[in-house]
């Protein structure tokens, strides 16, 4: 009897079971609306202009002439990358030292070639042989053992990796010493009291370190160089922009011509852009417990996601029925 009326107690005291409804966001289907209309508006004008001249987009966009800009553009953000990163990397050291000359001067170099626009940059060193017609190589004020002519040395490309590159060294440093400074001191003074030096020190405890905040500025720099060098088509210096003008000066296509070079800017800023997320990836291990999903991660996710139920029952709590100091139900 006692069991039967516990029983009873108990199914009556259960709660239904809980049926959890998503919360509405009417605002999102309101942008996703919005955003289809303006993207059918675009689609239906590049379908219908006739002005886009979309075959001649197909037409030039995998000629020989072309893909040698493109490789041209690769090669100098290649190269004014590269100078720019090691030059960042020893004006970085350069402003963190204790000697108060060599401090300042790498302050002064950032802040000359940060106040100056690139393109004023590069052409001063375009025109650099009006200052200075030769270059010599000899005793500080004296006698010069070999002398060369300023225009065959600084050509059109030297002049473009001496106006990006060292332009790019100066935003490079202060993003290298931003990346040292995070590092925590005790890391150089753990090292110190192993005995070793300054520069094994830096390059094998701190800069590691640094790696996971001086990546994601250098990233974006890359890719901004990448879109910077189209201002070497100032100076008459070949590139990916200035390819594009050749053709078009000869068929006036200009807008699809232009398209032409936008579209491979956006393909290889897609490609830098994916690169610097696994490489953000990789240098994240050690700082987080969990390395964030890849793309493909997260695809799977979102998908496995959306293809659950949309109204999950959730299961009721199990009652507990007190029972008498005596052992019967209360």
């Amino acid at each position: 009897m006692s069991e039967r009326v516990s029983t009873e107690v108990v199914e009556r005291a259960r709660p239904e079971a809980i049926r959890a409804v998503p919360v509405r966001h009417p605002g999102r289907w309101v942008a996703a609306a919005v955003i289809a209309v303006l993207v059918a508006m675009l689609a239906n004008n590049l379908a219908a202009n006739t002005r886009w001249q979309g075959w001649i987009i197909g037409q030039y966009l995998f000629t020989s002439q072309v893909f040698h800009g493109l490789l041209a553009t690769l090669w100098l953000t290649v190269i004014a990358m590269v100078v720019g990163v090691l030059g960042g990397v020893i004006l970085a050291i350069m402003r963190l030292s204790d000697n108060p000359i060599v401090s300042s001067s790498a302050w002064v170099y950032i802040w000359f070639f940060r106040g100056t626009p690139v393109l004023v940059q590069l052409i001063f060193w375009y025109n650099i042989a009006a200052l200075f017609p030769t270059v010599s190589i000899g005793v500080p004020f004296g006698p010069s053992f070999h002398t060369w002519s300023t225009t065959t040395l600084v050509t059109t490309f030297a002049a473009s990796i001496l106006g990006l590159g060292l332009n790019e060294a100066a935003y490079m440093s202060e993003i290298v010493r931003a990346g040292i400074l995070s590092v925590d001191e005790g890391q150089t003074e753990a090292a110190c009291a192993l005995g070793m030096r300054r520069l094994l020190i830096m390059r094998r405890v701190v800069l590691p370190q640094a790696m996971r905040v001086i990546v994601p500025p250098t990233g974006n720099e890359t890719i901004s160089m990448l879109k910077t060098t189209s201002l070497v088509s100032v100076i008459a210096s070949f590139d990916l922009l200035v390819s594009v003008q050749r053709i078009y000066n000869a068929n006036y296509k200009v807008i699809p011509l232009l398209i032409v070079a936008s579209i491979w800017y956006i393909v290889v800023t897609s490609i830098l852009t994916a690169g610097q997320y696994y490489v953000e990836r990789y240098f994240a291990r050690g700082s987080v417990r969990e390395l964030p999903p890849t793309p493909p991660q997260r695809l799977r996710t979102f998908f496995l996601h959306n293809l659950r139920p949309r109204h999950a029952t959730v299961p009721a709590a199990p009652v507990i029925v007190p029972r008498r100091p005596g052992g019967g139900d209360a």
